[in-house]
Formats: C-alpha cells, sequence, structure tokens
C-alpha cells in the first residue's frame, strides 16, 4: 500500500508540471489565449506612452516654430534697418551733392561779378550831345564793357558852366529799402541828383546800347583828355556834336551803401576837378 500511494503521488506531481509547462508554451504558441482582462491592461499602457511621445512631439514642433519666427523676424528687422541705412546714405549724398552744387555756382557767379565789378582804379567818360543830357560811365579797363551807365537829368551845357567855374561834386542818393536785397551799389536803377548841393532831378541807369558803345569805342585810345566828336547829320535831337570828358577816378567803397569816384589829376597837383558820391540813404 505504501509503494502504491507514492506512485500515485509522483505520477500526479509529473502530470502537474507537465501541464503547467505544455500551458506556458501554448501561451508563447497562441498569444491569442491570453486572458481578456490582460488584453485590456496591455491596450491601455501602450496608448498612453504613445500620447506622451506625441505631446512631447508637438511641443518641440511648437519650440521649432517659435525659433523660426525669431529668426525670421531678426532677418525681416535686419532687412528694414540696413534698406533705412541705405535710404539714409543716398538722402545725404542728395543733399551734399545739391549743396555743392549750389556752391560752385555761387563761386561762378561771384567770379563773374568779379570780373565785371570794378576795382579801386577805374576809367571815367563823361559825354552827350550839346542838346542832351549828361552821360558817366565807368569802365574797369579802356576796352570793357562799363559796369556803371547812368544818364543825368542835367544838360551837358549846364555841366560844361559849372565845371568852367570850378569844382564839381554830383551826389548819387538812392532809397534803401529793407525788403529788396541788390549785392552791388551800382547795381541801382534810380538815383536822385545834386550838383554842388543843388536838386538837379533824377538819374536813370541804362544799359550799354549800340550808340553808347560806338562813343566808348571811339574814345577807346585816348586816356586823358576832352573834345568833340563828329555827330550824325540827319537833323534829330541826336546830331550834332558829341562833348566827351575821359580821366582816370580813384574808386573809393566806405561800406555797402556809399562809394566816392574822384578824378585824377595828370599833374597831381591841387583837389580832383570832378568827383561822383554814390549814397543809399
Amino acid at each position: 500500500m505504501a509503494k502504491s500511494f507514492q506512485d500515485l503521488s509522483s505520477k500526479r506531481q509529473f502530470h502537474w508540471t507537465t501541464k503547467i509547462s505544455n500551458e506556458e508554451a501554448e501561451v508563447e504558441e497562441y498569444p491569442s489565449l491570453i486572458p481578456s482582462s490582460n488584453k485590456n491592461i496591455t491596450s491601455k499602457v501602450i496608448p498612453q506612452v504613445s500620447r506622451t511621445n506625441s505631446k512631447s512631439s508637438s511641443l518641440n514642433t511648437i519650440h521649432d516654430n517659435k525659433t523660426d519666427d525669431k529668426k525670421l523676424n531678426q532677418e525681416s528687422a535686419t532687412a528694414v534697418s540696413s534698406a533705412s541705412v541705405t535710404t539714409t546714405r543716398r538722402k545725404l549724398q542728395t543733399i551734399t551733392v545739391a549743396r555743392l552744387k549750389s556752391v560752385l555756382i555761387a563761386i561762378g557767379r561771384n567770379r563773374i561779378h568779379f570780373q565785371q565789378g570794378l576795382g579801386t582804379r577805374v576809367v571815367g567818360t563823361l559825354f552827350g550831345h550839346k542838346r542832351g543830357h549828361v552821360h558817366f560811365a565807368f569802365q574797369k579797363d579802356p576796352n570793357s564793357q562799363p559796369a556803371f551807365l547812368i544818364e543825368l537829368a542835367t544838360p551837358v551845357s549846364v555841366l560844361v558852366q559849372e565845371m568852367a567855374s570850378g569844382l564839381v561834386r554830383i551826389a548819387l542818393e538812392c532809397d534803401k529799402e529793407e525788403e529788396k536785397k541788390v549785392a552791388r551799389l551800382i547795381d541801382e536803377p534810380k538815383w536822385k541828383t545834386y550838383c554842388n548841393g543843388k536838386n538837379c532831378g533824377y538819374a536813370t541807369r541804362r544799359e550799354c546800347g549800340p550808340k553808347e558803345l560806338q562813343i566808348l569805342k571811339a574814345v577807346e585810345p585816348i586816356s586823358t583828355g576832352a573834345g568833340v566828336l563828329p555827330g550824325n547829320e540827319n537833323g534829330g535831337t541826336d546830331s550834332g556834336e558829341i562833348m566827351y570828358m575821359r580821366a582816370k577816378f580813384e574808386r573809393v567803397v566806405g561800406s555797402r551803401d556809399s562809394e566816392a569816384f574822384y578824378m585824377m589829376n595828370p599833374d597831381r597837383n591841387g583837389a580832383p576837378e570832378l568827383s561822383f558820391y554814390l549814397l543809399r540813404v
């Protein structure tokens, strides 16, 4: 009996171990045999892991997008700043070129005025028909265009009488206006005339026309002297002989509103016989 009981227990143990091993093998070979409860647990764990991975990937994508946006903003700001700097430089260059051109134009104009202006020694010519008015011209050189040509209201015969009696002082006065800006005093168009303190009407600045130029060309070889030139034979107001007197004058500039011209005597003795005063009052 004892022996038979041991044999039976050993057989049972053998079959139990064999059963367990067989079940494990079946599970490995047939995973579909896993209970439904275990399957649910596995399916619950796997989605959580996938969700965690998707969240991390989405966060990385958002971070990368923000980084790219920052880079794009920085690049656009740099491009805008560089464009503004380039525009500012171009504007400055344009302004500089315009100012340089204006300066060069002003220098050229000043040179022209300087060439057409008068120095400290000028040539003065007084001329006119016996029946006409006195014309007076100042030239820088005997062969240059007159820088100042004026017609007085005084007749030539009256001026000849004044000069025969002694010294002659002719003062020309113009009004000083604040709004009007005239660079030179000799550019004034109209003057009040005084001869030895007496009012002699108005004088007017003239342009050198063909007749005036012809007279100045005729007396160009004469440095100092007086005489008569033959006139026209048409019988008009400009007919008859032309009286002239030519001499060198010393120009003295007192200020922007005052200039004086003194006739220089050839012998350098005595006071000047004829003087002109230009005043802006």
